[in-house]
């Protein structure tokens, strides 16, 4: 998969989509350190081992570079930024019970908010699934050669 590159000057206004959310009971905000263990297993849960370890790189961050969607004290859908690399939004998920309801968009508007916030002119989403997807929702266009990118010569999961 190749990376795409995010304009961040000219990002849509996540508040609308977030308000939206928010009148169905649907909460996206940082995710609080004291509750990284709990997200972890819930990324590990429903996604993959390697975002877990990409999430700790965020978590650590001062303040924490996760942003989470919850519902009901629940976690439906999560994002990092700075994870994998400076500049890099990702990974993100959200659950498949809670898709199609606008939670993916929020949360990465708010994470890319987040990163224009601290001085990024840019974003890269590393290995992008849904490149149709993130072009719709934040004008991201595809990084010509940029495959395998960082994600080369990654170690293989242990079998258990």
């Amino acid at each position: 998969m190749q990376d795409m590159l995010v304009r961040l000057l000219t990002l849509p206004d996540a508040a609308p989509q977030r308000t939206a959310l928010a009148e169905k009971g649907i909460n996206i905000r940082r995710c609080n350190p004291f509750e990284a263990h709990i997200l972890e297993d819930w990324i590990a849960e429903h996604f993959s081992p390697r975002w877990v370890c990409e999430s700790r790189v965020a978590m650590a961050h001062q303040p924490s570079g996760c942003f989470i969607a919850t519902k009901d004290s629940q976690i439906l859908g999560f994002v990092c930024i700075d994870a994998t690399a400076r500049g890099f939004i990702g990974p993100m998920g959200v659950s498949e019970a809670a898709r199609g309801q606008g939670v993916g968009k929020a949360l990465m508007l708010t994470g890319l908010e987040q990163m224009r916030s601290l001085g990024y002119v840019y974003a890269i989403i590393g290995g992008a699934g849904p490149v149709d997807l993130y072009k719709r929702w934040v004008g991201a266009t595809v990084i010509e050669d940029s495959m395998p990118g960082i994600y080369a010569d990654i170690l293989p999961n242990p079998v258990k």
